[in-house]
């Protein structure tokens, strides 16, 4: 054997059982917490609830509708997206920003209309051309709006620059 490889191999079997024996030092006790009480050295849900991913938890099929914890309600966005359904174009000349979508994502108006966006998040978007075209807008918070006059007839793609699965277009005819 040759006398440098064995020093070596010593030393990294010795490391790798000081870190199974740090790693296993609690040995699955229960602690003791704050004031006395007794913190468990495992993760356990609450009543009601389960642990995702974990060995026993379930769940099936994507997170949609509306989703409630305590304090909060949380609604998924119905829209849009990534479901590869194009929206039906709906006249006139607002545009809703919220639930992380354009409402309507596809608008349709006659040349010379002016289209507003509004933002009705508490997150900033944007109202950004794809690709090129004449759409530019800041970053929108929280009731800031942005328009915009079409003049030309055509379909301008947009997009949110800072969420960009945030999709939706607006149809200009004669």
């Amino acid at each position: 054997m040759n006398p440098r490889v064995q020093p070596r191999s010593a030393g990294v079997a010795a490391l790798a059982v000081a870190t199974l024996l740090a790693a296993s030092a609690c040995g699955g006790s229960a602690h003791p917490g704050a004031a006395g009480t007794t913190v468990s050295s495992g993760i356990q849900p609450g009543a009601g609830q389960s642990l995702a991913g974990a060995p026993g938890a379930t769940a099936s099929g994507p997170a949609t509708g509306t989703t409630t914890m305590p304090g909060m309600t949380m609604t998924m966005p119905t829209g849009g997206g990534s479901s590869g359904a194009v929206a039906a174009p709906v006249s006139g000349n607002a545009v809703t920003i919220t639930g992380f979508a354009f409402a309507p994502a596809a608008l349709t108006v006659k040349a010379g209309t002016t289209v507003t966006w509004t933002n009705k998040e508490a997150d900033a978007h944007t109202v950004t051309s794809q690709k090129t075209g004449p759409l530019r807008s800041a970053p929108l918070d929280t009731g800031q709006t942005y328009s915009y006059t079409f003049t030309a007839p055509g379909t301008y793609a947009y997009l949110c620059t800072i969420h960009p699965f945030m999709t939706a277009t607006v149809t200009v005819t004669q």
